[in-house]
């Protein structure tokens, strides 16, 4: 009889033969095959062939196991031998994700974050050299081994460690957060205020105080969520805050009006005068004077106000400040004089910069396109549409959302902003839903969860890259396709549930205040069912391109037969994700998976997989989505005709990228075609790409050629030039 066992971290401890005894009663007991009697006797017989074949004093816990899982197999309870097989392999992917994470932890603290480094580079909105954030990292991937260990479907964990699927903010998935959310200011701002979970604020009475608020709206729901922050209608939203602040100052001007003029007229202004109402203007027989300089007044203070709310979202912090808030707004569709104001301030806001002139990431600022408001020359808003691209060609922002889309415009109702597309970061939409009381808006709503199929591996393993076949196996294809599918839309249905269970005090800005669509009659203690149905799962892709690669030979940038297999891959798709809805009765999309983040990943363990594979996985990087691959030459048009049918066919979110040398805002005339091409194809949203540099010297901001500034002749030296790009999707 054995006396000591070597256990699996090298420790000596006491061998202690009943413990064999139990892990095969509860074996039998789970199974319901045999009682603790029968698991003595097998165990006696595990005791009795170890002594015969180990020959070391001191055997390892393993080399017992070895064992035990014979003696099951060789009995007649089948059954119980498979589920002790599947509960040690199951004891031992836990402890591999354990070790594994004491190995990232590692990498956290020691390496740097230009290093390359999955793990410091996996939010680029996190400083992962930040004390803050390098502490946010560490409980972002602790999370991520307790939702894998724990929380997933082990058939789902395995597919997301090996690369066959990805699970987005995994490390947020214990929580229940959702992802996204689109929120109307109008909900918060004008119904008494709302409360930060700090403290209340109370109704804004000036646009100052309208843009500040906003931006801590933005704020207050950013440590709520994991996703993109966005508003919708911003130019709306602040449009009475321009109203509140003209009042005031055509009181004020009133009041210094009689002081020095030796006036008494009436200080009454009432709550109908509006910035830029020149009709009842005109009947309050006002001097010309007092309009003219209350204008003037509020022009600044709305400039002021949006060069605040600019410079607030590229300053101020999140999640324990370690992040700055991924913001994105929507404008430029009001026509109300104060709406516009707001519109233009925004864009010269944009094209001021920051303090040392640096062109603002956040936020990510999306112009409203559409036919009758701002898109033709008699437009009222026409020349906000010619601004916003000035601004664009040399900025990189705003980008363009075209509401004239056939599959946005099916929505529209002139004069409903809640009814206007718009978008959240840098692609995702939340818009149709099975229910009809949210179909079709987008204030309130934004994406539960998402998960990206690796499209590319299927493509390998079906397709005639690895010469293992001369023709591509479409049927092999599909069938893969749809199980990875289902997989993935079991996975959004597990964390979906989970979600559902929260509650509103779980998320006290979110809900609480009524932020999300139909919290307000939720109660404290309510569950989340019933609202957060009007949000969508969202099923990705990534590389198109490599895909087709894969599979024929030749992606769709090149190819006309390409082309239409591409269609075809994401028509299929998309009709399964419409099955889903209908099926499950919840709002079920296809999303075309931005690069960031997790082409990288899928390639790495692809090529070690397969190899490097020409035109698969011979670079760094999978292309984004649907895109036509940034490194074939093809020209902005056809690269617009080629990506336009996918809009329409992703639902959770789109975006095309058209690369311009030189500087755009020298040929003013060719970016606004590309716009208008955009808009004509029937693109959903779009941007320009286009270098922008800086000389942080001279404050210079354009394209520098070379090592020196055109500006002030300086030569790059000690302080570098800063080279800035909108990242290119690729």
């Amino acid at each position: 009889m054995f006396k000591k066992i070597k256990k699996r971290d090298g420790k000596i401890v006491n061998f202690n033969s009943e413990k064999i005894a139990d892990a095969i009663a509860k074996a039998g007991l789970a199974t319901e095959e045999f009682k603790a009697e029968k698991a003595k006797k097998l165990a006696e017989k595990v005791l009795k062939r170890a002594e015969e074949t180990i020959k070391t004093r001191t055997p390892s816990v393993e080399q017992i196991q070895d064992i035990v899982e014979e003696v099951l197999m060789e009995s007649s309870y089948k059954k119980t031998a498979r589920e002790y097989i599947r509960f040690r392999q199951e004891r031992s992917r836990i402890r591999e994700a354990k070790s594994d994470l004491m190995n990232i932890y590692k990498t956290i603290s020691h390496a740097d974050a230009s290093e390359d480094s999955d793990v410091k580079r996996s939010n680029a909105n996190v400083d992962g050299n930040s004390a803050m954030g390098k502490m946010l990292q560490f409980g972002a991937e602790g999370s991520k081994v307790f939702a894998k260990s724990i929380l997933l479907r082990p058939d789902i964990a395995a597919a997301h460690d090996n690369g066959d699927i990805h699970i987005h903010d995994l490390d947020f998935y214990a929580t229940g957060t959702l992802t996204c959310c689109q929120s109307d200011p109008f909900v918060l701002f004008e119904n008494g205020g709302f409360n930060t979970g700090h403290g209340h604020l109370r109704t804004p009475n000036s646009i100052g105080s309208y843009a500040a608020l906003a931006a801590i709206l933005l704020q207050a729901n950013q440590n709520e969520q994991h996703g993109g922050q966005s508003i919708p209608n911003f130019d709306y939203a602040m449009a009475p805050g321009v109203d509140k602040s003209f009042r005031k100052a055509l009181k004020r001007n009133l009041e210094k009006y009689n002081k020095f003029a030796g006036k008494k007229l009436s200080l009454e202004v009432k709550d109908t005068i509006k910035y830029g109402d020149d009709e009842k203007l005109k009947k309050a027989k006002w001097p010309k004077e007092i309009i003219e300089a209350s204008n003037e007044d509020v022009e600044r203070e709305t400039l002021q106000a949006m060069e605040g709310f600019v410079h607030n979202l590229n300053t101020m912090h999140s999640r324990a400040g370690a992040q700055v808030p991924f913001t994105s707004i929507n404008f430029g569709t009001d026509t109300t004089p104060a709406g516009r104001l707001v519109s233009l301030d925004l864009l010269q806001a944009t094209e001021n910069g920051l303090g040392k002139g640096e062109t603002p990431i956040f936020p990510i600022s999306i112009f409203k396109v559409k036919s009758g408001v701002n898109y033709e020359p008699d437009d009222p808003n026409y020349d906000l549409f010619k601004k916003s691209m000035e601004v664009s060609a040399k900025r990189l922002f705003p980008n363009f959302c075209f509401i004239d889309a056939p599959y946005n415009l099916k929505y529209y109702k002139k004069g409903d902003y809640r009814t206007e597309i718009a978008t959240m970061g840098c692609r995702t939409r939340v818009f149709a839903s099975v229910f009809p009381e949210s179909d079709g808006i987008v204030t309130g709503r934004g994406n539960c969860s998402f998960t990206t199929v690796n499209l590319v591996r299927i493509g390998i393993k079906h397709g005639i890259c690895l010469k293992e076949r001369k023709e591509a196996d479409w049927d092999g294809f599909y069938k893969e396709l749809d199980e990875k599918m289902d997989l993935v839309k079991d996975e959004l249905l597990e964390r979906f549930e989970f979600q559902a269970n929260q509650h509103v005090r779980n998320f006290p800005f979110l809900m609480g205040q009524g932020n999300w669509f139909g919290s307000e009659k939720l109660g404290w203690n309510d569950t989340l069912r019933d609202v957060i149905k009007h949000g969508t799962l969202s099923i990705g892709f990534i590389g198109l391109a490599e895909t087709l690669v894969a599979m024929v030979g030749k992606h769709h940038g090149e190819d006309e037969d390409a082309r239409e297999l591409g269609l075809d891959i994401i028509t299929h798709m998309r009709e399964k994700c419409d099955d889903y809805s209908k099926k499950y009765h919840l709002n079920f999309s296809l999303l075309a998976t931005p690069a960031e983040g997790i082409a990288g990943r899928f390639t790495k363990i692809d090529r070690k997989e397969f190899g490097k594979i020409k035109g698969v996985t011979d670079r760094d990087f999978y292309t984004n989505s649907f895109h036509a691959p940034v490194y074939y030459p093809i020209s902005a048009f056809d690269k617009i005709d080629i990506e336009a049918p996918y809009h329409n066919l992703c639902n959770a979110g789109h975006i095309t990228y058209i690369e311009l040398d030189g500087d755009p805002s020298q040929n003013l005339p060719a970016f606004e075609a590309v716009i208008r091409k955009m808009h004509d194809a029937g693109i959903g949203y779009g941007s320009v790409n286009h270098p922008v540099d800086r000389d942080p010297v001279c404050g210079f901001s354009g394209i520098i050629k070379g090592e020196r500034c055109p500006h002030c002749g300086r030569l790059e030296g000690d302080v570098s030039f800063e080279r800035l790009g909108q990242n290119c999707g690729c």
